[in-house]
């Protein structure tokens, strides 16, 4: 997402907007544990300070499809996040550097960074009713139990050799 920045620099303008939709490479979605984007946009504008620096302030939305955690369906994940900060700074934490000697600046790095912020560790399909929890010998803990309650007959007995 290469934005012009030609106006801004030469005091023309006071801020570019910004009103795009996002379309990611499924070579980047492969990395991650996202199936797939839809709908993502980034709205906003970009403005210079008195210090000649650009400041990124935009509003990022769109739904991710991720697999459930507990049945590996995909599942439909809305997110929205704002950047309200220095591009350089963005930037320079990402590894890059903003070189002042084009009219282009490069937010998509930004972009992507602050949309895999927002993938979530954990997420459920609702539509799971007919998946099996227990089994012989095993169930889903979906909470932590308290240790006392599953004590170990057989190390109980040498807790009652040490009275």
């Amino acid at each position: 997402m290469i934005i012009d920045i030609t106006k801004l620099k030469s005091n023309i303008v006071d801020k570019i907007d910004i009103d795009e939709s996002i379309n990611v490479d499924e070579e980047l979605l492969k990395e991650t544990d996202i199936i797939e984007l839809k709908d993502t946009s980034v709205k906003g504008f970009i403005t210079k300070d008195d210090l000649n620096s650009y400041n990124l302030n935009v509003i990022i939305s769109g739904t991710m499809v991720l697999p459930c955690s507990v049945s590996l369906k995909p599942t439909n994940y809305d997110f929205s996040c704002s950047i309200d900060e220095n591009i350089e700074e963005l930037l320079e934490e990402l590894g890059k550097t903003l070189k002042n000697s084009e009219n282009t600046i490069d937010i998509f790095p930004i972009i992507w960074e602050n949309i895999l912020m927002e993938i979530p560790m954990h997420i459920v399909n609702e539509d799971i009713h007919d998946v099996k929890l227990s089994g012989d010998g095993w169930r889903v803990i979906t909470e932590v139990e308290d240790d006392s309650e599953s004590v170990n007959p057989e190390l109980q007995k040498l807790k009652d050799l040490l009275k």
